[in-house]
C-alpha cells in the first residue's frame, strides 16, 4: 500500500471529490500524504505543505504544455509557492478554458437539442459535459461514448484549447514550486520524446508509479533507463478523479527522498 499518492483531483478542476474531503478519502486508501494536483488550479491553501485532519497535504498543481515537437505534456509541481508569473499563467489558460468549455456545451446543446444545466467556470473541462451528458436522460450516449463520438478529439462538438510552450510552463513551475516532474510519461503518442524532456534541469523527476496498463508495459525499461541517465527522483500517484485513492503512488523511503516538506519556505 503507498504511504503517498502525489497525483489527485478534486472539484476544483475534472475531479469528483470535494477539497474538505481528501483527508477521509486519504485515510480509506490508507495514505499518509496526498498532493493535490488540480489542472492549472492554484489551491487556496496557506503553505506549499499543509496538515488537514491529521493527512499531509501538498499544494499541487498540473499543467499542460506544448512542446517544441508539437507534443502535449503535463507536467506536476508539489510545493506551490505561487509567483507573480504562475498565477498570470493560471488566469490566462482559465480565461481560455472557460471561453472553449461554453463553446463544447454550446455545441452539444444545439446539436442534441438539449439544455445540459451546467456552470461553466474556472477548472471547466471535457469531463464535466460528459457527465452532464450522462446524466441527462434524453440523450443515448453515456460518459465514454460522449467522449468517443461527440466530444474527442476530431469529433464534432470538439473544441482545442490553448497551452503554454513547455519553455514557459517549466519555467513558471520551477521558480514556484519545490519539486517539478513529467506525470506519465507512458501515455503519450511519443513517450521516448517525453522521456528526453527529462534532460532539461528544471525536471528533477518523473513519474514512474502510476496505474498504467499492460499496453504500456514494454515503455517501462526506457523510463527506467531515463530516470538513471538523468538522475530522476520519482513520483507517483492514482490520476484520481473520484475518491478512491491509494491506487499508485509512493513508498515512505521514495516520498523522504523527495524532500518536499523538509525545505523551509521561500
Amino acid at each position: 500500500m503507498p504511504y503517498a499518492d502525489l497525483h489527485v483531483h478534486t472539484t476544483r478542476s475534472d475531479g469528483s471529490l470535494e477539497l474538505a474531503a481528501v483527508p477521509a478519502a486519504a485515510r480509506r486508501g490508507g495514505v499518509a500524504v496526498v498532493a493535490v494536483t488540480d489542472h492549472d488550479r492554484i489551491q487556496p491553501f496557506d503553505g506549499p505543505v499543509v496538515d488537514r485532519d491529521g493527512v499531509t497535504i501538498i499544494n499541487g498543481i498540473e499543467l499542460r504544455v506544448s512542446t517544441p515537437d508539437g507534443q502535449r505534456v503535463d507536467l506536476l509541481g508539489y510545493g506551490v509557492d505561487p509567483t507573480p508569473e504562475l498565477e498570470e499563467l493560471v488566469a490566462e489558460i482559465q480565461r481560455n478554458r472557460v471561453e472553449r468549455g461554453q463553446a463544447i456545451v454550446d455545441c452539444v446543446e444545439d446539436r442534441l437539442g438539449i439544455d445540459l444545466d451546467v456552470r461553466v467556470e474556472d477548472g471547466f473541462g471535457r469531463p464535466h459535459v460528459a457527465r452532464a451528458i450522462d446524466a441527462h436522460s434524453g440523450t443515448p450516449y453515456d460518459y465514454t461514448a460522449a467522449f468517443e463520438e461527440l466530444i474527442g478529439y476530431g469529433d464534432p462538438c470538439y473544441v482545442p484549447r490553448e497551452v503554454p510552450s513547455f519553455d514557459r510552463g517549466v519555467g513558471a513551475l520551477e521558480a514556484s514550486c519545490r519539486l517539478v516532474s513529467l506525470a506519465h510519461p507512458l501515455r503519450y503518442r511519443d513517450p521516448a520524446a517525453a522521456l528526453e524532456l527529462t534532460a532539461d534541469p528544471a525536471l528533477e523527476a518523473v513519474e514512474y508509479h502510476y496505474p498504467y496498463t499492460r499496453s504500456h508495459d514494454d515503455g517501462s525499461r526506457r523510463l527506467e533507463e531515463a530516470i538513471e541517465r538523468n538522475d530522476l527522483l520519482v513520483t507517483g500517484g492514482t490520476d484520481a478523479h473520484e475518491d478512491e485513492l491509494g491506487v499508485a503512488g509512493l513508498s515512505q523511503r521514495e516520498y523522504k527522498q523527495l524532500q518536499i516538506d523538509e525545505i523551509p519556505d521561500r
